[in-house]
Parts: C-alpha cells; sequence; structure tokens
C-alpha cells in the first residue's frame, strides 16, 4: 500500500490513514474464517478463537472511523485473555507461566507504544480493553 501511495507512511499516524489497511485486513480474516470454519475439520475452540481475533479487528476497523487505538495492544490483550480464560478454567495451573509472560508482553507493547509516541495513553486503554473484553468475554460466554 505504501508503494502504490496508498498510504503515505508505514507508521499510518492518522486514523484515516488506518481505514483501508485494516478493511483489507478484516475482509481477509473474515474469509479465513469462514474457510477455517466450514473447510476444515479443526477443534471448536479453535474455529472460536479465530472467530473472536477476527470480531476484534471489525470493531477495530469500526472505532477507527471516530479514534485512533492501539491494534498492537489489542492483539496483545486478546491474547492475555485467551490465557487467562485457560488459566481459570485448567486447575493444575500449568498455563500460569505463560500468563505471566503473557502481562509481561502487555507492559512491553503499551511502553514501546508510549515511547515511540505512537499513541496516548488513553488509546493503549482502549485497545487493551477491547482486545481483552472480546477475547475473554467471548471465550467464557461459548464455551
Amino acid at each position: 500500500m505504501k508503494l502504490t501511495k496508498n498510504i503515505p507512511s508505514l507508521q499510518m499516524r492518522k486514523k484515516e490513514e488506518r481505514l483501508l489497511p485494516f478493511g483489507m485486513v478484516s475482509a481477509f480474516f473474515l474469509l479465513a474464517t469462514y474457510l477455517f470454519s466450514t473447510k476444515q475439520e479443526l477443534d471448536p475452540t479453535i474455529i472460536l478463537a479465530l472467530f473472536l481475533i477476527t470480531a476484534c479487528i471489525i470493531i477495530l476497523t469500526g472505532i477507527t472511523f471516530f479514534w485512533k487505538i492501539s491494534a498492537h495492544m489489542t492483539g496483545a490483550a486478546g491474547l492475555m485473555g485467551f490465557i487467562l480464560y485457560g488459566l481459570i478454567n485448567n486447575s493444575q495451573g500449568q498455563l500460569l507461566p505463560l500468563f505471566l509472560i503473557s502481562m509481561i508482553l502487555v507492559g512491553a507493547v503499551g511502553s514501546s507504544r508510549l515511547y515511540l509516541n505512537a499513541h496516548t495513553p488513553g488509546e493503549i486503554l482502549g485497545g487493551f480493553i477491547l482486545g481483552f473484553s472480546v477475547c475473554y468475554t467471548g471465550m467464557w460466554f461459548w464455551l
């Protein structure tokens, strides 16, 4: 998209610059979710996770019309939501080290976005709330 001049830079500092790339990613994830759910024999938990990731991307794209939130934080917080759901439903606590690593990852992603002046604290918090709430709540509600 940079080579074809559809976006002025890879940083996509303005929310308007993010609409086309996010829209294309949303379409790709919708198609992938459809194909994996109908054409492959995968575990229903994997299909649900793919559906929830797709929902996060579509919601993120919709929010981008009004506000630029952190897509990086949405992804990292969504991963943390999946791991927390697994940790709570696994009585042995085998996922605790993975959950602690995901917490460090979320902190590192948020800190790096602030350090690079790519986002404000509110945009990072918005991305965290979107990713974590959709992924954790979706797993809790449907499994």
